[in-house]
């Protein structure tokens, strides 16, 4: 009686690498994405819609790829002592459309280090978080790390980072063109002690698997790629299309997981089919149920569907990277608008020495790690307009370009530690377009993050200073002053709402990514990640979603 083995929630880089491997293993697998597809065709072979341009207003301004936060709202607030919420409206959205997040994404795509799997028993405890170890390590990973590079496509050199771990092969392409601005603030960051290296990205340097070589038009970050050279989420998703076992079926917003009558076995899914006038609501029955909504819609579905929480831990120890910009404004041009948003990267700020630890204890901490640094341009037309002011000198300075072409930037998307007060719930009273509860995100900051932004910025800001900028300044995401939104993250790495782990009292999911409580119900996102690390989650994401798929159906 069922529609196939497995129904697939999200098309995502999560979604799509499930449904590649289940069909590739023999199992139809249907997967509902509650967006629409501007991404490729479903029919042979496959190609892009042309739906894709490198226009800001329509991807940064109009929802091209949703959602709209006026349908969808999100609530927020900093704790219970805030009451119900503090704001209402657009909080960390990621694209709701075929492809998901990594359609906007700039494809940066690092590993883990070892450490980041056993920070508890290596580097100790943190008063005030939750740091465990994983039940997977390094190790246990790499194969399918470099499964997923060869999936995705990913540029890069390994030997340029002395901090990387081991590795049974090199990266499919080599890295790259340098960005201008790159080139002056690696030279500086070499001076001061760093290590800067050609940041891994899945986007072509090279023609690779069928599909062209970055031209650097500049538009990564925020857009798709109108000619194929971003292997996220392309890549997966056409390998599975073309098994002629996947159906992939947009405009379909699951509204909650179906459970027999012990409410232990899901039966499949119900969702609102709105490709149709008017929507209709429909159901697929499946033998499997997995989950690729990210680690913000995912607990909310489950919170949703009444599925027994038996550990009480659905949408708590939400985490972010804590987003520390360090900012030099320059005396000449460096076109950073051209190229890939980020071709350099450095991991100093993540390890753990005499000097950190002194400043740690200085701050009541026994260690901190900072994070991932992006060495990348500043923006584009539109963002710069609205941040100049107004009056007679604004065309002015727009030619003289401050913000856009005269800017570089770093960015640490600082690790973020496991706080079980931080989470995901339904807001009681706010509700989207189809009159479910709204996500409502409880959230602020734990001292570590703050202490460690402190602790690495000015050393950035001597970086730039030593490479020429006239002058430096430090914000954070989230800001320590302000009111509404800007209290909430603005990093679009979401993790750690259905934390993985060998115990199900303290535990959503087993390793094998399987809910303790209904066990044909998997999470395949990155809301099974047990701490944050400090790098982007993409590809630790989609190694995972490999490694536990491969022990399914």
């Amino acid at each position: 009686m069922n529609d196939c083995d497995a129904v697939v929630v999200g098309s995502g880089p999560a979604g799509a690498t499930v449904a590649d491997v289940l069909a590739h293993a023999g199992h139809h697998v249907i997967v509902l994405e509650k967006g629409a597809n501007h991404l490729l065709s479903f029919d042979a072979p496959f190609d892009l819609l042309g739906h894709l341009s490198n226009d800001e207003i329509k991807f940064l301004r109009r929802h091209f790829l949703g959602p709209d936060p006026l349908l969808e709202p999100r609530t927020f607030r900093r704790s219970e002592a805030d009451g119900d919420r503090l704001f209402v409206g657009e909080v960390n959205n990621l694209p709701s459309t075929v492809g998901g997040a990594g359609f906007h994404a700039d494809a940066k795509l690092p590993r883990f280090r070892a450490v980041d799997f056993h920070a508890r028993s290596e580097l100790g405890p943190i008063d005030g978080a939750d740091i465990v170890d994983w039940p997977v390590q390094y190790d246990d990973l790499e194969p399918f790390y470099d499964e997923a590079e060869k999936l995705l496509g990913v540029a890069g050199d390994a030997a340029q980072n002395p901090f990387a771990e081991w590795r049974s092969s090199p990266y499919p392409m080599p890295p790259g063109p340098d960005m201008y601005g790159a080139t002056l603030s690696t030279a500086a960051a070499r001076e001061l002690g760093l290590h800067p290296y050609a940041a891994p990205t899945g986007v072509n340097s090279v023609p690779y698997d069928g599909r062209a070589a970055c031209n650097n038009c500049g538009c990564c970050a925020n857009f798709g790629c109108p000619i194929d050279a971003k292997g996220d989420p392309v890549a997966p998703l056409r390998r599975a299309l073309s098994t002629g076992r996947v159906e992939i079926r947009p405009l379909s917003h699951v509204s909650e997981i179906l459970l027999d009558a012990t409410g232990k076995q899901a039966t499949g899914v119900r969702y609102l089919d709105t490709s149709t006038q008017p929507p209709e609501i429909r159901e697929v029955r499946a033998r499997m149920v997995v989950l690729g909504c990210g680690a913000f819609e995912t607990p909310r579905l489950l919170l949703r569907s009444g599925i027994a929480n038996s550990s009480g831990l659905v949408g708590r120890y939400m985490m972010h990277h804590f987003q520390t910009f360090v900012l030099g404004i320059f005396d000449h041009r460096l076109h950073g608008y051209r190229g890939r948003s980020v071709t350099h990267l450095h991991d100093d700020h993540m390890l753990v020495d005499d000097a950190s630890r002194a400043h740690a204890r200085e701050h009541g901490l026994p260690y901190f790690r900072g994070g991932l640094v992006e060495h990348g341009g500043g923006g584009h037309p539109l963002m710069e307009a609205i941040h100049l002011p107004p009056g007679p000198r604004h065309t002015q300075t727009m030619l003289e370009s401050p913000m856009r072409d005269r800017l570089w930037a770093f960015t640490m998307q600082g690790e973020d530690l496991p706080q079980v007060t931080n989470q995901i719930d339904l807001d009681p009273q706010v509700v989207d377009v189809h009159g479910h509860a709204a996500g409502r995100v409880t959230y602020s900051s734990h001292p570590h993050d703050l202490v460690a932004s402190s602790y690495c910025s000015p050393l950035l800001e001597r970086v730039l200073q030593r490479a020429g900028a006239t002058s430096t300044f430090v914000a954070t995401s989230p800001s320590l002053h302000g009111d509404g939104p800007r209290l909430a993250p603005n990093s679009k790495h979401v993790m750690g709402t259905c934390r993985m782990g060998d115990d199900p009292r303290t535990s959503v999911v087993d390793p094998t990514h399987r809910c303790w409580d209904v066990d044909n119900v998997a999470i395949a996102d990155a809301s099974v990640f047990p701490t944050s690390a400090g790098y982007g989650p993409t590809l630790t994401l989609v190694a995972m979603a490999l490694r536990a798929s491969r022990t399914w159906l």
